[in-house]
């Protein structure tokens, strides 16, 4: 049963990991752009619903004000600073959007404070749901867990399916030749990081009743979604969906029982201290083993 229950666990932190992975992997994939501040928008998307939330006492209008919220504040970082890092290198702009993130997190502190908020668990999913007998599961989590294949089906069709899909799909192959076509690929640029930013808000909505939000809680996080990046393999929303799954299950799986594994062959306190150790590296070796094999990733966009 405890089986069960740690790989339900990794498949929710998979799903958000897919929230936050999805819109940075188009970003990266279209726009050739490295933003470490996609853990901002996270990070402003739940507080932003937990503030409104704490208002009206609804979740639900929370995460309806956090949605928009994410999304414009992604989009004018897009079109006040991103903009004009395109044609720099990589270097420029990792030190440009590590800025933001200090940026962003004391403009959180100001606006919010540096106290911890709380968003409780909407009424209506704060029970459990028996999914096999004698197993009772929060409806919470299983609730994230349809939000992100919902999500994960929403985003195939819009990319394979609609009019703007195939232009992203089309900016992702060759941005000169869109371009020269006549599309308008600043703005085609903004919707993207706009959608992206969404995604993460989002994710940070989903987060908040599970974890507390705090100011810098999208660092760690983001690392783990770089991590699904190239697992996956860049700008696909199936290997962001693919990588995530995996790096969850691995992550969650690898903390919960390699303790337990290595107590049978040393002392507690030994095997605590290893066995926590080798579950941070866990999917650290699994990157590794994934780019040796395949070096562009799981599902690479080209080739």
């Amino acid at each position: 049963m405890l089986i069960v229950e740690q790989v339900l666990n990794g498949l929710q932190l998979g799903v958000m990991l897919f929230l936050l992975a999805a819109g940075l992997t188009l970003v990266l994939g279209i726009m050739n752009l490295i933003n470490l501040a996609h853990g901002s928008l996270y990070m402003i998307g739940a507080f932003v619903a937990a503030s409104v939330a704490g208002w009206t006492g609804s979740f639900v209008l929370g995460l309806l004000a956090a949605l928009p919220a994410a999304a414009l504040v992604g989009m004018a970082i897009e079109v006040v600073a991103l903009r004009r890092l395109y044609a720099r290198d990589h270097l420029d702009q990792v030190l440009a959007t590590f800025g933001l993130i200090l940026f962003f997190n004391e403009l959180v502190s100001i606006v919010w404070g540096p106290r911890a908020l709380f968003l409780d668990t909407p009424r209506w999913l704060s029970g459990a749901v028996e999914i096999l007998p004698g197993l009772p599961y929060p409806a919470y989590r299983l609730a994230v867990l349809a939000v992100g294949l919902a999500v994960a089906v929403f985003l195939a069709w819009l990319v394979r399916r609609t009019r703007l899909g195939m232009l992203i799909r089309a900016g992702a192959t060759n941005r000169e030749m869109v371009a020269a076509l006549g599309v308008n690929i600043r703005l085609l640029y903004t919707l993207v990081f706009g959608l992206g930013a969404m995604l993460a808000g989002l994710a940070g909505v989903m987060a908040g009743p599970i974890y507390a939000v705090e100011v810098g809680m999208g660092e760690h996080i983001l690392i783990l979604t770089f991590v699904v990046i190239v697992i996956g393999g860049i700008g696909s929303i199936r290997g962001a969906l693919a990588g995530a799954l995996l790096v969850g299950l691995v992550d969650t799986l690898g903390r919960a029982f390699l303790p337990t594994l290595f107590g049978a062959a040393m002392g507690p306190a030994a095997a605590s201290g290893v066995g926590a150790s080798l579950a941070s590296m866990a999917i650290y070796i699994v990157m590794a083993a994934v780019l040796a094999l395949r070096p562009r990733g799981l599902f690479p966009v080209h080739g």
